[in-house]
C-alpha cells in the first residue's frame, strides 16, 4: 500500500480531486487552510476570510499499480501551478 501527500493551493483542489477519481483511487481525506513554511517562505494566514492563497493537504492511501495513473494526472497540475506531492510506503496498523 502507498500513502500520497499532496500540498497545493485549494484553488486547484478541484481538478486534483477529479485526477485522483479518475486514477482508480479508492478515496481520499482533505485538510483545507494548511499552513507552514516551505522553500519560497511562510504561508500566510492573513487570507482567512477569503481563503485565497489557502493551501490544502490531500492525503491519498492505494495500491502500487494506481500510482503510474495517479501520477499523469497530477504532476500537470503541480507543474502548472505548483503544490509538491510524495510517496510513502505505508502498512495497516
Amino acid at each position: 500500500m502507498k500513502r500520497v501527500d499532496l500540498i497545493l493551493s485549494e484553488r486547484e483542489l478541484d481538478a486534483v480531486l477529479k485526477a485522483i477519481d479518475a486514477a482508480g483511487a479508492p478515496g481520499y481525506s482533505v485538510i483545507k487552510h494548511v499552513t507552514g513554511k516551505g522553500p519560497h517562505g511562510w504561508v500566510s494566514e492573513a487570507m482567512d476570510f477569503s481563503g485565497l492563497g489557502a493551501n490544502a493537504h490531500v492525503i491519498v492511501f492505494c495500491e502500487a499499480e494506481i500510482l503510474p495513473k495517479l501520477r499523469e494526472g497530477i504532476q500537470p497540475l503541480l507543474d502548472y501551478y505548483g503544490g509538491v506531492a510524495y510517496v510513502a510506503d505505508a502498512e495497516p496498523l
